[in-house]
């Protein structure tokens, strides 16, 4: 067989091995490897690092290790594909040892290690990675794949200083600064709270994709500038699912729930298919304003189009189970919970919190119960959810049984939250004294306010002044403009009939400017808000509100209900 025959045969297996791969075919593949052993192309490296290739992305990186074992004359990209192949799905510690042993190391490596550990959340590893590349080769060393590798795992992290430095360093060595670098940079710097930059390298890009667009659009609300983020989504030139989505999630975490849902409908009325991500966006702002009809609506919209999206994407099912739950809609939540295909650490934490916020205790606890049966590793969230559980149901001894076991059992380290939780549950309780010991237990003495709010509330429970002096005195040195603690202690020594110091609180209120919030209460009413200030009078239904307390009074005194005196 000459040279001229060998080379069609070569790229006619390789294209079969190709089309395996297309249609994630493993039996014929594996079969064309069978093949491929009775003939002498079975240790040339180019077919064999297709094979490896194919099985790696057909989820058998066993048979794409014993390949490469197998194989006699391995040249880099036979270990740049093994290397990749374990990065991809994160097994690392056969990656780098792989990697430890290659005879001679390329760029290709490190960036497969690089984007494969950032890919899988490792990103201080990445940039390890990238500074270890730095050292071998005893200079600055990157290609394009360095850079967005490099600078994504920036994003995560937040590192706005080494990403700077970074960009800066690309600069120095004349990296080509294409359209997906300016996009990488632009996601980078929106992530780490850089709009300003983002918006500087947007003017400057030669050529603007969809990308650009979006990208910006997230760096604003990212930075809660929304009317920005308006202006550059009503300036692309085109629009997708991503884009929408990003202005939609944007006025939902920005606590513009009403805004986010406008934006839902009319996406809906342009014929822009939601996606996943657009359904969560919408139901977290359904679930923060807790507008309940409006997240039946949405429900109603998944459940209708469903074949155009995966009905059995978890993210879905939990928002869907997240916004019932905050909707005080505990049957629903259950129901949907017990009907998901799978369930993660976060369903469970759901309804655990679920439960508990609605004044369920018992049934959150039985949950908790239930998750740990299941063997469901529990996380702070899970914690902090049974803990409220607890509070909620003056479950003191469970309590302090579920906090010991944080550490002891699952070896979580108890958060401030989880303090504050559990000395306000001391504190109804009148076990004041044994809630300040447990204070004096936290190492972290700067993360106290919550602890110390919890502790002032049950002193004005209580009516325990000194206990009460304390907290406040400490409180006011960590938030000296909070207006609240002066109102609380006020509120104190007005129940203790110490008038007089309860002036002197205001007194002093005034002289320092301090105002306190003004409270808000809010309810849903065929899909319309209605927000009530304190002692507001100005609602366009005032009227009908005085008719309807005035009946209810009436019936309270029937009843035999005596007001308790101010």
């Amino acid at each position: 067989m000459f040279f001229s025959d060998v080379v069609p045969t070569i790229d006619r297996y390789v294209s079969l091995i190709t089309r395996c791969v297309a249609k994630k075919h493993l039996k014929t593949g594996m079969a064309l490897h069978s093949h491929l052993i009775k003939t002498a192309l079975a240790g040339d490296p180019f077919i064999v690092n297709h094979l490896i290739s194919m099985y790696s992305k057909c989820a058998s990186i066993q048979s794409a290790h014993k390949a490469f074992h197998d194989l006699d004359t391995k040249n880099g990209c036979s270990w740049n594909t093994i290397i990749s192949a374990y990065a991809r799905i994160g097994d690392f510690k056969k990656a780098l040892g792989l990697f430890d042993e290659m005879p001679q190391r390329a760029l290709v490596s490190y960036n497969s290690l690089i984007s494969g550990l950032s890919r899988h959340g490792f990103y201080v590893e990445s940039l390890s990675i990238f500074m270890q590349m730095q050292k071998e080769y005893d200079c600055l060393f990157m290609d394009e794949f360095t850079f967005v590798g490099v600078v994504g795992a920036c994003a995560r992290l937040g590192a706005l200083k080494f990403l700077r430095q970074f960009h800066g360093v690309a600069i120095i060595m004349g990296l080509e600064f294409t359209s997906i670098i300016y996009n990488s940079l632009i996601d980078a710097y929106g992530k780490c709270g850089g709009a300003d930059i983002c918006r500087a390298l947007f003017d400057v890009m030669p050529e603007k994709d969809i990308v650009s667009w979006t990208s910006m659009v997230f760096a604003y609300t990212r930075a809660h500038n929304l009317d920005d983020a308006c202006a550059i989504f009503n300036n692309m030139p085109a629009r997708n699912t991503v884009s929408w989505t990003a202005l939609i999630a944007g006025f939902a975490q920005n606590g513009h729930g009403d805004e986010a849902l406008d934006l839902f409908v009319q996406m809906h009325e342009e014929g822009i298919q939601p996606s996943p991500h657009t359904f969560v966006s919408v139901l977290c702002a359904c679930a923060d304003q807790a507008l309940a009809e409006r997240g039946k609506q949405i429900h109603g919209c998944i459940v209708r189009t469903c074949f155009n999206i995966d009905l059995g994407n978890i993210f879905i099912w939990n928002a869907l189970i997240d916004m019932y739950c905050k909707c005080g809609d505990m049957r629903s939540a259950q129901v949907l919970f017990l009907r998901m295909p799978e369930r993660d650490v976060v369903s469970w934490n759901s309804m655990i919190t679920g439960f508990a916020q609605n004044g369920l205790g018992h049934e959150s606890l039985v949950f908790l119960k239930k998750m740990l049966e299941t063997n469901v590793r529990p996380n702070h969230v899970t914690f902090l959810g049974a803990l409220s559980a607890c509070s909620h149901t003056g479950l003191d001894v469970e309590a302090l049984q579920i906090f010991n076991s944080m550490e002891k059992d699952y070896s979580l380290q108890p958060r401030s939250d989880h303090y504050s939780i559990l000395v306000d549950l001391l504190g109804r309780k009148n076990r004041l004294e044994e809630a300040m010991d447990l204070m004096e237990s936290v190492s972290d003495k700067s993360d106290h306010v919550g602890m110390w709010g919890a502790l002032l509330g049950a002193c004005k429970v209580h009516g325990n002044l000194v206990i009460a002096r304390k907290a406040v005195d400490a409180l006011l040195k960590l938030e000296p403009r909070n207006a609240a603690r002066y109102v609380m202690l006020s509120s104190i020594y007005a129940a203790t009939n110490r008038w007089d110091d309860s002036c002197g609180v205001r007194k002093q209120m005034e002289n320092r400017d301090l105002t306190k919030d003004v409270a808000n209460s809010w309810i849903e009413v065929k899909n319309e808000m209605h927000k009530f200030p304190a002692k507001d009078r100005f609602h366009y239904r005032i009227g009908d509100i005085d008719e309807v307390l005035g009946k209810l009074a009436c019936h309270m005194k029937e009843a035999g209900y005596v007001p308790e005196p101010n």
